[in-house]
Parts: structure tokens; C-alpha cells; sequence
């Protein structure tokens, strides 16, 4: 997913030979059979439809596929923008039984790209009012009967800070900031492989702080150390390794 987004949709087209991203998942390190096994489960998953063009086979981006990175983009590079404070918070509770398991599963990842913290087994909260993306999504899962939500407000300060230290683990997610600008600060490429691999990584990287960040309101709790360095580090390598980068992943993805 993150080569589809970072190299693939800014295409007009949106396709892209499938010989040339095994290639580029072997350079990686990927091995060919795992590259072709993950490009066969995101086709399964309607993120990405089979087309055959003589003897070569090419993979185009769905309208779900499409939906997907525009929602994951908005949350990645809005990053440390969103820390406003919220008159309503969003609780969610839940007991979804086993036979529900993929539809638990693809909630809790969910929950999580929408700013979501789980206080208890079941329960989780948002320090905002999400009351309709969420409702709109135990719809879509076909799961409303097993989960209840709720638009609430903390009771003063004191469990506000209670409650949000019990759903996020913010010593962790600060030395994750921390560790990334470590990893990537004066990072630089020599040429237009090693600009690709670069910029790869960079962007997997960081693509996982919106499902652990959950942008808390300043007044609240303050933001993580380091993350402003971190948004603004990315914010420049990712834009600075894109040509290079861009005419890599061409170059290797044209048969």
C-alpha cells in the first residue's frame, strides 16, 4: 500500500506492471513469492484489479483502493495540525463475538486511524466527536447490534488526563518520534535507486504515527517531543527524494 500511494496513484492511469513491483519488493527484500501472495491478497481485498495485456499482467487501483489512500493521506500529511480542542469526545464499546473476527479486527484498525485509544478490552475513546465516521462504520462492517456509542465530555482535567494516559502510551509514541528523526535527519541519496529505498522507508515509517498519535488538544496534554521535527523532516526529505524516487519506480515498473 504505501508504493501504491507514494509511486502508483499519482499516475493518471493508476496501473502498474506487476512484474516491476516484484521487482522493486525484491529489492527490498522481499522475497518473489511473498511479493506475489501480498499483491493476490490486496487484489482479494478490492484494492487492486488484475488486467492482462498480452503475456504481462498489470494491476490497476480500484475506487476503494483510491478512497483508502485519499483518507490515509489526509490523516498523514495533516499530522500535528489536528490538536485542536473538542467541546465533545466519542466513546465506543463493543463485544463482537468470534464469528464476527475479521469485521472486529478491520474495526480496531480502524479505530485506531481515527484517533481512536482503548481504555479497556471493548471500550475505546476519541478526543473528539467522530460520532458519525464511526457510526457510518459499524454500518459498513455489519456489526451495530454488538457495539453502543456515545458523545460525551470529561468531568474536569484531572480525569480528562486520567483517561487519556490510560488509552495512550506517550512516553512510547515520543521516543518513536524521537528514534524517526534519529533514523532520518541529514538522510541523503546518491542516486535514483537509493533515492526510491529511501524515500520508501521514510514514508512506511511515518505513515504509522497517525494510528498511534491521537493529536490531543495542547491544553490537555502536551504534544510529543520531537514530533513538529519529525513532520517537518518528512515533510522535506519526502518531497526533496521525489523525482529521483518517482523515476526509479518508472523506470523498473515499464516492461
Amino acid at each position: 500500500m504505501t508504493l501504491l500511494g507514494a509511486y502508483v496513484w499519482p499516475r493518471e492511469d493508476g496501473q502498474v506492471w506487476a512484474g516491476g513491483l516484484v521487482a522493486l519488493l525484491a529489492e527490498m527484500g522481499f522475497r518473489e513469492g511473498t511479493a506475489r501472495v501480498a499483491l493476490t491478497r490486496l487484489a482479494r481485498r478490492d484494492l487492486i484489479a488484475r488486467r492482462k495485456q498480452g503475456r504481462l499482467v498489470y494491476y490497476t487501483l480500484t475506487d476503494r483502493a483510491r478512497a483508502v489512500l485519499a483518507e490515509g493521506d489526509s490523516r498523514i500529511f495533516t499530522l500535528g495540525a489536528n490538536g485542536t480542542p473538542a467541546e465533545h469526545w466519542t466513546l465506543l464499546w463493543h463485544g463482537i463475538p468470534d464469528t464476527h473476527r475479521r469485521a472486529r479486527e478491520a474495526l480496531v484498525r480502524r479505530l485506531r486511524f481515527l484517533g481512536f485509544g482503548p481504555i479497556q478490552d471493548g471500550t475505546w475513546l476519541a478526543v473528539r466527536d467522530v460520532l458519525g465516521p464511526v457510526s457510518g462504520l459499524l454500518d459498513d462492517l455489519d456489526v451495530r447490534e454488538h457495539a453502543g456509542l456515545l458523545r460525551c465530555s470529561p468531568d474536569g482535567m484531572a480525569d480528562a488526563r486520567a483517561l487519556i494516559t490510560r488509552a495512550w502510551d506517550l512516553d512510547a509514541l515520543a521516543e518513536s518520534y524521537a528514534a524517526f528523526v534519529a533514523e532520518f535527519d541529514g538522510a541523503s541519496a546518491a542516486d535514483d535507486r537509493s533515492a526510491f529505498l529511501l524515500r520508501t522507508r521514510l514514508v512506511h515509517t511515518f505513515r504509522q504515527f497517525p494510528f498511534r498519535d491521537p493529536e490531543l488538544p495542547e491544553e490537555l496534554i502536551a504534544a510529543p517531543r520531537q514530533r513538529a521535527d519529525a513532520v517537518a523532516l518528512f515533510h522535506d526529505l519526502y518531497a526533496a527524494l521525489a523525482p529521483a524516487a518517482q523515476r526509479h519506480f518508472d523506470e523498473v515498473t515499464t516492461p
